[in-house]
C-alpha cells in the first residue's frame, strides 16, 4: 500500500511539473530583453550644440526613449568639429549600453573625406538603426532681394563668392547641403561653418549670413519673425510643414534633391541584447503619439532602418559624398 501511495504521488508531481513547464514555455521560448538599473542614467550624446535640428530631434526621442526603457534618458551636447568631438567621446566610452549617440548623416558620409586624422570610424561603433530624417530649407535673410530660389540663383551669379552661407559646421549636414545645391545651381557662395546650427541661424536673422541650407525642424520655427525668408525646400514633394514653399527641384534646380538623416548608435562591443532592445524601443517610440504629433510638427518623418541596412546606405552614400568633396575640394583644419 506504502509503494501504491509512493507511486501515485510521483505521478502527481510529474504532472504538475509537466503543468509548471507548459506554463512557463512561453516565456522561456521570449528572447532575453537587455535590462537597465534604474539608478543609473543613459545618456545620449548630441554632438552639435542646443538649438540645431539634432539636438531638438534629440529631446524629444529622449523623452520617449526614457518611458519605454522605463529608464533616465539625458541629452548631453557635446558639440565641435562637425560632430567628431561628440562621436570620439561616445567611441571612447564603455560599451555596456548607457552611452548613445544621436549622429547626423554626414559624420559617417562625408567626415571621413574632409580631415586628415578623423578621431573615429563606423567600426568604433555598434549601429542601432537611422531614426528620423527630413528635408532642408534653402533660406535667406529677408533683406535679400530675392523672392525664390530662380531669383538666388540669378543675384548669386551676378556677384560670384558675394554671398556667403552658415553652416552647423564643416561636413555637417546643413554644410553638404549648401555644397550640394550651389554645385547643382553652378552658382559659388562662401561657406561659413558655425558649431552647430544655433549660432548658424542666430547670424542668418541678423544679417551676417546672407544664406542658409538648414535642417526643417530647426529652420521652420524661426520663419515666423519675418527675419527669415523660405525659398525651396530641398525634398521630393513639398513639406506639410511649408505647404506654399515649392521645392528646389519645382524651382530652378530641376532633379535637385537633399534628405537629412538621423540615427543612434553606441560604442562598438555593446552587447547584442542591448542594441536590439534600444532598436525595439526606438521604433516604439517614434510611433507614440506625442513623437509622431512632433515630427509631423517639425516636417520630418520616423524612418527606422535597422543596422545593416544602414550600413549599406552609409556605404552608397559616401561614394557620392566623397566625388562631391574631391571635385569640391572640402577640407576641415
Amino acid at each position: 500500500m506504502k509503494d501504491a501511495n509512493q507511486s501515485v504521488n510521483a505521478r502527481r508531481r510529474i504532472v504538475k511539473a509537466m503543468g509548471y513547464g507548459l506554463a512557463l514555455s512561453p516565456f522561456l521560448a521570449m528572447p532575453a530583453r537587455a535590462a537597465w538599473p534604474s539608478d543609473k542614467v543613459i545618456r545620449m550624446v548630441v554632438p552639435f550644440s542646443a538649438g540645431g535640428a539634432t539636438d531638438l530631434l534629440g529631446r524629444a526621442l529622449a523623452s520617449e526613449l526614457g518611458k519605454g526603457l522605463k529608464q533616465s534618458v539625458i541629452v548631453e551636447n557635446r558639440a565641435g568639429a562637425g560632430g567628431s568631438v561628440g562621436a570620439q567621446a561616445v567611441a571612447s566610452s564603455p560599451a555596456d549600453g548607457y552611452t548613445l549617440l544621436l549622429a547626423s548623416g554626414s559624420m559617417f558620409t562625408v567626415n571621413q573625406f574632409i580631415y586628415s586624422k578623423l578621431p573615429y570610424s563606423l567600426d568604433d561603433f555598434s549601429l542601432i538603426g537611422k531614426v528620423a530624417n527630413g528635408p532642408m530649407v534653402i533660406t535667406v535673410n529677408a533683406s535679400l532681394p530675392v523672392k525664390n530660389t530662380r531669383e538666388l540663383i540669378e543675384y548669386a551669379k551676378a556677384r560670384p563668392g558675394k554671398l556667403s552661407f552658415s553652416s552647423a559646421g564643416v561636413g555637417s549636414q546643413t554644410h553638404m547641403a549648401g555644397e550640394a545645391f550651389t554645385d547643382a545651381a553652378g552658382i559659388e557662395l562662401m561657406h561659413v561653418p558655425y558649431k552647430g546650427e544655433g549660432p548658424a541661424y542666430t547670424d542668418l536673422m541678423a544679417g551676417v549670413i546672407e544664406v542658409a541650407v538648414g535642417n526643417i525642424n530647426a529652420i521652420a520655427p524661426l520663419l515666423k519673425g519675418g527675419r527669415l525668408r523660405a525659398l525651396s525646400v530641398t525634398g521630393t514633394e513639398r513639406a506639410a510643414l511649408l505647404p506654399d514653399v515649392p521645392t528646389t527641384a519645382e524651382d530652378g534646380v530641376p532633379g535637385f534633391e537633399f534628405t537629412g538623416w538621423f540615427a543612434l548608435l553606441a560604442p562598438a562591443g555593446t552587447p547584442q541584447a542591448s542594441v536590439d532592445r534600444l532598436l525595439a524601443d526606438a521604433r516604439m517610440a517614434v510611433e507614440q503619439p506625442s513623437l509622431k504629433r512632433y515630427l509631423e510638427d517639425q516636417g520630418m518623418s520616423a524612418t527606422i532602418v535597422p543596422a545593416a541596412a544602414l550600413k549599406d546606405e552609409i556605404a552608397k552614400e559616401s561614394a557620392k559624398w566623397k566625388a562631391l568633396v574631391l571635385k569640391k575640394k572640402i577640407t576641415a583644419s
